[in-house]
Order: structure tokens, then sequence, then C-alpha cells
């Protein structure tokens, strides 16, 4: 691959597709739990929220660069990024962004008015994120809304009426992302309180790792909520008791200091969630 190519591959973290994956998860749980709903299975649909996860996710991982390239310069994860290193511009970075979020629009054309709704909100959310970690005391919170709020923009690709079920997923798809991504800030903790930046990690202290579990539990609640709602077979719980098997999994790393590790299983627990929701599909 070029090699000027290649940097912005790993501008839009191409290269690094875990974000991608937690981002499309729930995005297909919220467009399966829509189908459920309203009966509606269009193939279009998925490719419409595959491709608008990878373009999403990339367009926030370089506005978030180009927002914090003098941070990251400082902090030894992220010191080789693109604009951080020096490997592509400024200038360059924001005609990028352009281009990636000109091709987001694009695929409005394909969209309800209600899906174009919701995505112009995600947008304003997108663009904001990176300035909350400078003034908000729990940016995680802002990234959970924004990412959770994929499955409400996905469930109205097919469906217009807002049940109880769907607000469960969105509330505990929050929830989950705000909890992995508490793990995920204890790997900074120490540079981020160096250079002045905020994350759950900092504010919650030595309760951040007992919070972070507490959420992912009400994560796991919710989708128990949305079997015993929608009567969903004995499959789904049987999934959802594996999920549980996995998070305790998960704790041990954690408890271990594994932080990492422990973040990147949620990419996992995203799919076979993911696939509780499609078995109930071909069973009806």
């Amino acid at each position: 691959m070029n090699s000027k190519l290649m940097i912005y591959f790993k501008l839009a973290r191409l290269d690094k597709p875990i974000g991608t994956y937690l981002l499309l998860w729930p995005s297909l749980m919220g467009l399966m739990l829509g189908g459920i709903s309203s009966n509606i299975y269009a193939v279009k649909n998925f490719f419409i929220v595959l491709i608008g996860a990878i373009l999403v996710r990339s367009c926030g991982c370089v506005i978030n660069d180009i927002s914090d390239h003098r941070f990251d310069k400082l902090v030894s994860r992220t010191k080789d990024r693109p604009i951080a290193s020096g490997q592509i511009s400024l200038r360059e970075a924001w005609l990028f962004f352009f281009l990636l979020a000109l091709s987001s629009l694009g695929l409005l054309l394909f969209v309800p008015k209600t899906t174009i709704y919701i995505s112009m909100i995600i947008a304003v959310f997108i663009l904001l994120y990176p300035l909350t970690k400078r003034f908000l005391k729990a940016p995680q919170f802002f990234l959970g809304i924004t990412f959770g709020s994929g499955t409400l923009l996905s469930y109205s690709l097919v469906s217009t009426n807002l049940s109880l079920s769907i607000l469960l997923l969105f509330i505990g798809t929050v929830l989950w992302i705000i909890s992995f991504d508490t793990i995920y800030a204890l790997e900074d903790i120490e540079d981020d309180k160096l250079i002045g930046i905020n994350s759950t990690p900092i504010l919650w202290g030595d309760k951040a790792i007992i919070i972070s579990k507490i959420l992912h539990l009400l994560f796991y609640f919710s989708l128990l909520l949305i079997f015993y709602i929608n009567q969903f077979s004995p499959l789904f719980l049987a999934i959802l008791l594996l999920l549980f098997c996995i998070y305790f999994y998960q704790n041990s790393l954690v408890n271990q200091g594994k932080y990492l590790k422990a973040f990147k299983i949620n990419s996992w627990v995203g799919m076979i969630a993911s696939i509780s929701f499609a078995i109930e599909i071909f069973l009806i």
C-alpha cells in the first residue's frame, strides 16, 4: 500500500477496527430489533449500517486527532498518531475529514427522514466530543450517548414506533459504552492527569472499576428486560448467560490491571449479543 495512503488509513484507525465494531454491533442490534417490531428486513439497510459505522467512526477519529494533536504529542499511547507525529498536516487532515463527512452524507440519500434527523444530531455530537474531554468531568457519558444513538438511528431505518424495547437497548448501550470506555481510559490516567484531560477514572478515582462493572451489568439487565418484553426464545437467554461468563472473565483481567485486553473483549460481547437478535429473526 502507498505510504501516504497508509497514513490516511491509520488516521481513520482502519488499521484498528475495534472502534468500528463497537459502533457496528449496537447499531445492528437496533436494526434487528426494529425489524422484529416492523417485520421489515431489507439487505440494503444492513449495508447502510455497515458502511455508516465505518465512515462515522473514521470521521470521529479524524476530528478527534485534529482537536487533540497538541495533547497527543504528550501521551505515550498517542504520540505516534499521524498528525501528532507530523506525518500529515492539519490541512490534509481537514480535507480528509470533509471527504469522509461528504461520503457519510451520501448515505442519507437512501434513508427515511427520521433517520436523517437523528443523523444530524449525532453529527453535532461527534464534532463536540473532542472538546468534552476538556470541559466535562465525565466525557465518557457524552461518548456513550453519541455512539449509543446508533441503536436509535438504525432502528429508525425500519420503524418509527418508539418502543420500550428500543429505549432499553439505547440506555443499556449507553451504559455499556461508558463502562468499557472507563476501562480503556484507565490506560491513560496518569498522562491525562498530567495534561489536564478529564475522564471517568479521574472523576471516580478508586471507585471507577466497580462503577464500570455495575454499568456493564446494567447493559445485560437491559437485554434481559428486552428478552422478557418480546418473549424471545430460550436461545436468547442462553446467549445472555454466555455473556455473563465473559463478564466474569473480563473482570478477572481488569483486576489484574490488563485494561486494554479487557476492553478489546467488548467487541466479542457486542458480536455475541448481535447474534442473539439475529437468531430471533430466523425463529420468527
